[in-house]
């Protein structure tokens, strides 16, 4: 066995134990640092596969930016982990199907008879001035722009949605109007009084 393949199964073997003890751990800020650490062991695999660009921006938004915020609200939330764990077993059979599919899915995947991956060669290495972050960007903006942009949109779209359906008003909040701060004139604002001096 090559030691990349070996490098491999270890990362596969941590990754897949770690994604089992999210959905397995009972404290959610343990789920949490496991979902970190099943990042981290995909980035690894992507690495290996010559994907670095990949494995840099899984790295550093999701462990970085995303997994962060999950963990600063969930140890500043009162989570009640008894609630968490009501609706458990009623809701086991419908996961304990899903799961089995998607095992059939990827036995049928992995197996390669029914999609020929057998068959195919392995990639060809890379040329000493390959850059993988070149090529997906220009795959990006030339054969899938049109994707790429929707996509925005759908995000764009989807974080007004939560802006404004989170957006709460309170009744004798106090706020400042902007236009009138500009449209101010010192006659609005200082006035001058006139006092007769102090005898002493």
């Amino acid at each position: 066995m090559e030691f990349k393949t070996f490098v491999f199964y270890f990362l596969a073997a941590i990754l897949v134990f770690a994604a089992l003890r999210v959905i397995t751990a009972r404290n959610p800020v343990h789920a949490a640092l496991y979902l970190v650490l099943a990042f981290f062991n995909a980035g690894g695999i992507w690495l290996l596969l010559h994907a670095e660009f990949l494995a840099i921006t899984l790295v550093m938004v999701y462990v970085g930016a995303v997994m962060v915020l999950f963990l600063f609200v969930v140890m500043m939330l009162d989570i009640n982990l008894d609630r968490l764990r009501q609706g458990f077993w009623s809701y086991l059979p419908l996961g304990a199907m899903i799961g089995i599919l998607l095992v059939i899915e990827m036995a049928l995947v992995l197996g390669g008879q029914y999609f020929g991956l057998e068959a195919m060669p392995a990639p060809p290495a890379p040329g000493e001035g390959y850059s993988n972050t070149r090529e997906i960007g220009r795959v990006l903006y030339t054969d899938y722009v049109y994707p790429f942009e929707l996509a925005s949109l759908v995000l764009l779209v989807a974080m007004v949605a939560a802006v404004s359906l989170t957006l709460r008003k309170r009744k004798g909040t106090k706020y400042i109007d902007p236009a009138l701060q500009v449209a101010v004139k010192r006659e609005g604002r200082v006035e001058l009084v006139k006092m007769q001096a102090e005898k002493e």
